[in-house]
């Protein structure tokens, strides 16, 4: 015990401008997602401003219950679980080969274009796409709308259509996130062993050979860890840009669990309601990430822990 705290004073110091850096993102997560759990009793009484976190009375499951029991609890579910499988499946792989396309790039100054132009997106604050999105669908003067009457097609509200809001969504969140997402696999594809590639080419191996026996299996650990993660939050989709985007009209397919709580609990103040059911939103989020952890481990023997 006596060399040990001396060690771990010593390594403190060694790396005291690391743990500096670290310390804003260990506050993040200390004050926003640690310190509020105690509010989890909400979900478990009859809450009223006033009374704090620990007073009211006990009601159990009951709101809960009345949830599972509502007329939009399925609505619900199956619009969470859509507005974040669609992305999934159609954007998860686009990241991947967009790597193995910019590593492939032998032009240093387009590479680093293709990079730029394809990060910003991610940057840009969900405010401004989501005012992109409505302008370029405006039913008026949007130039999708433009280019369909210039076809001497009908024009379509948009935004106002419950059948589109799921496509809008999927295809402008791919869009703004697979450049920024390809970051992580293009430094994976950086740090594969050369060597590997330079006995493929001895071999004779084609380049899509190099890619499908060589590269991919090499990434295989970076994108199981990544899908585990994607798994994980398939039930918390962009409430910004759901809240930006949908409107009456388009509840039947844009209304999600997140929406649906700051309704009840910021607009209605149904401050009990809104935390059991966020609460049941993040409970059904851990099964899923467990499952998927499972389900890895046994077949890929890969797994997050």
């Amino acid at each position: 015990m006596g060399d040990k705290k001396p060690l771990l004073i010593k390594l403190i110091r060694r790396d005291k401008l690391l743990l500096l850096m670290f310390l804003p993102v260990f506050l993040y997560y200390l004050i926003f997602c640690y310190l509020p759990m105690p509010g989890i009793l909400i979900a478990f009484k009859n809450f009223t401003p006033g009374h704090g976190v620990f007073g009211g009375d006990w009601v159990g499951l009951k709101w809960l219950s009345q949830f599972v029991h509502s007329r939009y609890f399925w609505r619900l579910l199956r619009n969470t679980f859509l507005l974040a499988f669609y992305p999934l499946v159609i954007g998860f792989s686009i990241p991947i080969f967009f790597a193995i396309c910019v590593v492939e790039i032998k032009n240093g100054l387009f590479k680093r274009f293709a990079q730029t132009v394809t990060y910003l997106p991610h940057f840009i604050s969900t405010v401004v796409i989501a005012g992109m999105i409505i302008n370029f669908l405006s039913p008026t003067d949007g130039i999708v709308n433009t280019m369909l009457a210039s076809l001497g097609m009908a024009k379509i509200n948009f935004m106002m259509a419950p059948e589109w809001f799921r496509s809008i969504f999927t295809v402008s969140g791919v869009w703004q996130s697979f450049g920024f997402s390809s970051i992580i696999y293009i430094a994976a594809i950086m740090g594969i062993d050369q060597e590997m590639y330079d006995s493929g080419k001895i071999d004779g191996v084609n380049k899509f050979q190099e890619v499908w026996h060589l590269t991919l299996p090499s990434l295989k650990p970076t994108i199981v860890i990544l899908l585990l993660l994607s798994i994980g939050g398939i039930m918390s989709v962009n409430f910004e840009k759901v809240y930006l985007l949908y409107n009456g009209a388009t509840y039947e397919t844009a209304d999600v669990i997140s929406t649906y709580v700051y309704r009840q609990g910021i607009e209605s103040q149904n401050f009990g309601f809104a935390t059991a059911v966020g609460l049941f939103n993040s409970v059904i989020s851990f099964i899923l990430v467990y499952a998927a952890n499972q389900a890895s481990r046994r077949v890929n023997d890969m797994s997050l822990w």
